[in-house]
């Protein structure tokens, strides 16, 4: 039997027949959870809010050399983003909905199967418990890699919490909150493979990644500045990252490049694949939210704040993420303009 003939017998809940009902209840909860789209005003609102936005801008991208650096965090709740807000009664999130302990539906869990868990989603519930009371006071958006930006622009969602790197080309579209997770690019690939990093073994091979994900857009970058492997292939893109993990088990690809926060739940998933290499970026996650909406963002970085000394994102770390990923240093330090 061959090498790809066995991953596409896999074992365990990473296995392909366990994918297949995953990706199933993906699409239905995508059902559950539309997108609806907003009509975008011309005063700058929000589609779901409908209030007029401040109209500040976080950063000139065409500036920017730290992304990471956010507006300053304050606690008031006057301001229009806030109180359009407050004033509906509920945050809507945009949310990955089959990031293994990020966010995702575990299909083996006790609770209810529409429930979402792990630590994005923790850390969108905290956000809502500090704004509106109530953890509970949110309505989840499922979107893809390639939608998250889309999402804000046309009102769809009040912020994005999805594993989403700030960059200085997404400045460009979207504000960011400080950074709440430090990563990077890293390749996953079957174990038995002759892959051993993000190399020279990747001469001729076949490249997964998510559309719309820094992670196309380093080996986009790369293949033309001719820094990538030799007949690396890097066609193959798919709507979310699971997608590629499903990929790699058909024997369609060859290796994985995504961040390694995710390629580690990955590697949780199927026992058959492991990361290869180090991680050859250094990235940071953050949560997107509208351009000019000034007074959320800084609110939003007031509970981050909160979170990294109230032991909250520790608590949430050690139950979805050390395991995969061993002890961690804390949560990067905020960095302000």
């Amino acid at each position: 039997m061959s090498a790809r003939q066995r991953r596409v017998s896999l074992r365990g809940w990473g296995g392909v027949a366990a994918m297949a009902v995953a990706c199933a209840l993906t699409a239905v909860f995508a059902l559950l959870l539309p997108l609806t789209r907003s009509a975008v005003t011309g005063d700058g609102s929000t589609g779901v809010g409908g209030a007029r936005l401040a109209t500040g801008i976080q950063a000139r991208a065409d500036d920017c050399t730290e992304p990471e650096r956010s507006l300053p965090a304050s606690g008031s709740d006057s301001g229009p983003a806030v109180s359009a807000i407050k004033q509906r009664g509920y945050l809507v999130v945009g949310v990955d909905q089959n990031s293994y302990h990020w966010g995702y539906r575990d299909p083996n869990s006790a609770k209810k199967s529409s429930e979402l868990e792990g630590f994005d989603i923790d850390l969108a519930h905290e956000i809502a418990r500090k704004i509106l009371g109530s953890a509970d006071a949110i309505r989840f958006r499922a979107i893809p890699t390639n939608q998250r930006i889309p999402a804000i622009q046309h009102g769809d969602v009040d912020m994005v919490v999805r594993t989403m790197t700030i960059s200085c080309e997404r400045l460009k579209d979207v504000a960011f909150s400080t950074a709440y997770f430090q990563t990077g690019q890293q390749v996953l690939a079957p174990k038995d493979s002759s892959i051993t990093g993000y190399d020279q073994s990747l001469a001729g091979k076949r490249i997964c990644t998510a559309a719309g994900s820094t992670a196309f857009e380093r080996l986009d970058d790369d293949r033309k500045l001719r820094k990538l492997a030799a007949g690396a292939d890097i066609s193959t893109t798919v709507p979310n990252q699971l997608d590629c993990l499903v990929r790699l088990q058909l024997g369609e690809v060859d290796a994985v490049v995504t961040d390694s926060a995710l390629a580690a739940g990955q590697a949780a998933q199927d026992p058959t694949v492991e990361l290869k290499g180090e991680p050859f970026t250094k990235e940071f996650y953050g949560v997107a939210m509208k351009r000019g909406a000034d007074d959320l963002v800084s609110r939003v970085n007031r509970v981050l704040e909160d979170y990294r000394k109230d032991g909250g994102w520790q608590t949430s770390y050690d139950k979805w993420l050390k395991d995969g990923l061993g002890a961690a240093d804390g949560p990067p330090a905020p960095k302000y303009k």
